[in-house]
């Protein structure tokens, strides 16, 4: 397996999400969440969407975006044109995920199987 290809200087990002609107609001927002998405895939932000299936239908569900950005900055800002976001259906939180192992990653990576990266 080979690593995915991504533009120079793109990080990837996690948005995590909750639902807080009663499922006939939220679902009424869904296509408009899968046309975004697809300007994000056109845009070349490469990006992976999902739900708990273990959430699915109950209070509280919510689920996950993976994609690229520059930087914090646009990352939020792309997650602030996500319908679920704009029309106030989720509550949600933006991580960059530094990849260490996997086709996500940049190689070569150098892993001490003790500590992270960050904290040796």
């Amino acid at each position: 397996m080979g690593t995915v290809e991504r533009a120079r200087g793109q990080r990837w990002f996690v948005k995590l999400e909750e639902g807080i609107v009663d499922k006939a609001l939220f679902d009424a927002a869904v296509p408009a969440h899968r046309d975004w998405l697809a300007e994000l895939e056109a845009a070349g932000h490469r990006p992976s969407s999902g739900y708990w299936r273990d959430r699915q239908g109950l209070s509280g569900a919510g689920g996950m975006l993976l994609f690229l950005a520059g930087d914090r900055d646009e990352a939020e800002r792309l997650v602030s044109g996500d319908p679920l976001v704009s029309q106030g259906c989720v509550r949600w939180v933006v991580h960059e995920w530094c990849v260490v192992a996997g086709e996500l990653a940049d190689p070569p990576q150098e892993w001490n199987n003790s500590t992270s990266p960050e904290l040796s």
